[in-house]
């Protein structure tokens, strides 16, 4: 899945959500959850219905969890797909009162507040499951302290896609693998000097991943910066964010080290360009990866793709939650079916993990499950760099503005790099304010 920001209008629409909830009888803050009793994942259901709702492209995602769970325990869950734009529709849904018993969301500060979770979702601390999780994957879906979404998924990892071939006619090997965002860009310069490929491929025409050469530049910002912006005292018009988008226009854009048309660039074109060679590389998060495993072979990625990570400062990866990542269960009134829910997360984290990710094909959260065999070696890359890896700006800020439209702004010339920053921090003020975050 990609990574975007949750669009302006649906935070502004879910903000008031707060207001919904509490006059819904079926919602209240944590406290007043009933005791939470321990399930066994596999105990029967028979006559249970529960309802999920996924987006339109990830509704065949829980499918193999669902047929085993439904074989297990005789209960039935039903998959609604809401229409896209899937984070935009889902608040006004709930918004009107409609809720489902179970619903993927993405699991980080910037995303899930958005659902109301104090008020809305059941709180999921102690279950077994928890304990079970990975590091990084164990920081996501906490917000204020309380869990509220299991993480079926590994985050998206960010980094640099290669075309091996490439590399070798511009005389680059392992040892070339930079190890700062500068030494990336001299990487770019010379595949472009030394081959018929460009440095780079830029999906403007989709616009989302053109966030990306903005973030790896942020990585060294510490806890403190971020919880200062967080705060109201830092702002995305400080000098380091604006050098940011200024290096990557100046030294990226303007300096012909991307493909010529990327400012019209896909998505799908990426993948294309990448595989013949017609760009040495691309950075972009784990949804590019499920694209080429869509297309090839494990063999044939193997042979003409490499993957390595990359932070401003270091050779790092970073991961970007996404909505595949997170599965929450809402207070519906119905205390079997909210148990029922919690059955079935115990029983997708549980005995039925390794099935899951298996059939999947996509690595493991759980340390004690291992990643299924036959995944590309860029895959196993991604899952090396993911303990160590640096959260993308959705992991940290309280608001994950729209900074990719802003960007696209800047490569059709509408905006400077100060006009980026800028509308990026009335973005984000205002939708903090809005949802009442202190110090707005």
């Amino acid at each position: 899945m990609k990574t975007r920001a949750l669009p302006t209008l649906a935070l502004l629409c879910a903000v008031g959500l707060a207001a919904t909830a509490c006059s819904d009888p079926t919602a209240g803050d944590s406290a007043s959850d009933s005791k939470q009793t321990a399930v066994d994942p596999t105990a029967r259901l028979d006559g249970v219905k529960l309802t999920m709702w996924t987006a339109q492209n990830t509704v065949n995602a829980p499918k193999q969890v669902i047929d085993a769970f439904e074989k297990a325990t005789g209960a039935k869950v039903e998959t609604q797909a809401i229409p896209d734009l899937y984070e935009q529709n889902v608040p006004t849904k709930l918004a009107s009162g409609d809720r489902p018993d179970l619903m993927f969301w993405q699991p980080s500060i910037s995303t899930l507040p958005f659902i109301q979770p104090q008020q809305n979702l059941l709180t999921l601390d102690g279950e077994p499951w928890v304990s079970k999780l990975g590091d990084t994957e164990k920081s996501l879906g906490v917000i204020d302290g309380k869990r509220y979404a299991a993480i079926v998924t590994s985050p998206a990892m960010l980094g640099v896609y290669y075309n091996k071939d490439v590399f070798k006619e511009a005389g680059l090997s392992e040892k070339d693998f930079p190890k700062s965002y500068d030494e990336l860009l001299a990487l770019g310069r010379t595949v472009k000097d030394k081959t018929d490929a460009a440095g780079f491929y830029e999906a403007g025409g989709d616009k989302w991943p053109l966030q990306w050469q903005m973030q790896i530049q942020l990585t060294d910002l510490d806890k403190q910066w971020w919880a200062g912006l967080n705060e109201n005292k830092e702002k995305w018009t400080d000098p380091v964010v604006v050098g940011a988008i200024k290096k990557y226009k100046d030294k990226l854009l303007d300096a012909g080290l991307a493909q010529k048309n990327y400012r019209t660039g896909t998505f799908t074109g990426q993948a294309d360009a990448l595989w013949k060679g017609e760009a040495g590389m691309v950075l972009n998060v784990t949804s590019f990866q499920s694209q080429l495993q869509a297309k090839y072979s494990t063999a044939d990625i193997d042979k003409k793709i490499g993957w390595f990570p990359i932070a401003n400062f270091s050779a790092t990866g970073l991961y970007s939650p996404d909505q595949t990542n997170g599965v929450v269960a809402f207070k519906t009134g119905d205390e079997k079916r909210q148990n029922a829910a919690r059955q079935f997360l115990a029983f997708w984290l549980g005995p039925d993990y390794a099935d899951y990710i298996k059939a999947m094909k996509i690595p493991s959260v759980q340390p004690s499950v291992p990643t299924p065999d036959g995944l590309p070696q860029t895959s196993k890359a991604q899952v090396a760099a993911l303990p160590k890896a640096i959260g993308v700006f959705q992991a940290k800020a309280i608001v994950a503005p729209d900074t990719h439209l802003y960007l696209a702004d800047m490569i059709f010339g509408k905006k400077s790099p100060q006009q980026v920053a800028q509308a990026i921090q009335d973005q984000f003020a205002q939708v903090a304010k809005a949802q009442g975050a202190p110090g707005f």
